[in-house]
C-alpha cells in the first residue's frame, strides 16, 4: 500500500506491506536510526516518536496507520549547534548516561512541554512515566525536565 509521510519537516511517499511498523520504516527506510526499538511491544519508550502533536510507540503503530500524519523523531529535533532546551538540560544536570532511552525521554518532553510549558513535578512525572531507564534511576531526567521547562516558560 502507499502512504504519505511527513517527517521532520520531510515528505515522502512510500509503498510499505500492511505489517510494517512505523518503527521499521524510519530506521530501516528513512534512516532515522536515533528511534530505538527496545521492547518491540509499547512497554519501554525507546521508540517514542511524536505524530500530530502527541508520544506514539512507533513499534505499536502500523506504517499504514501513519498515512497523512505528521511525525516528529529525534533527529528533527535541535541540533549540536542548536540543542533543544530539553537536550541541553539532560547534559547539563548529567542525565545521560548510556543514551539509548534518551530520544524516546527527549521528544516525551518535547511533547508534554509543548502542550504544558509549566508543568508540576507530578505532571512532568507523568508525562516521561511512558519511558524506562535502566541507567538513571530517573531524579536526574526529572530534574532536566523541569529545568527546560523554565527555559521554555520564558
Amino acid at each position: 500500500m502507499e502512504i504519505k509521510l511527513e517527517v521532520n519537516r520531510k515528505h515522502y511517499i512510500l509503498d510499505v506491506t500492511e505489517d510494517e511498523r512505523l518503527l521499521d520504516v524510519l530506521r530501516n527506510r528513512l534512516g532515522l536510526t536515533g528511534t530505538k526499538e527496545g521492547c518491540g511491544e509499547g512497554e519501554c519508550g525507546a521508540c517514542t516518536v511524536i505524530m500530530d502533536g502527541k508520544t506514539v510507540n512507533s513499534c505499536l503503530v502500523l506504517a499504514g496507520q501513519a498515512d497523512g500524519r505528521r511525525i516528529t523523531t529525534i533527529e528533527g529535533v535541535g541540533s549540536r549547534r542548536s540543542p533543544h532546551p530539553v537536550q541541553k538540560a539532560l547534559v547539563e544536570v548529567g542525565a545521560v548516561q548510556c543514551g539509548f532511552c534518551t530520544p524516546g525521554m527527549v521528544l516525551s518532553a518535547k511533547a508534554l512541554l509543548d502542550q504544558n510549558p509549566k508543568p508540576t513535578d507530578d505532571e512532568i512525572a507523568v508525562g516521561m512515566s511512558g519511558n524506562l531507564c535502566r541507567c538513571t534511576g530517573y531524579d536526574k531526567i526529572l530534574r532536566a525536565v523541569r529545568k527546560a521547562s523554565e527555559e521554555v516558560a520564558e
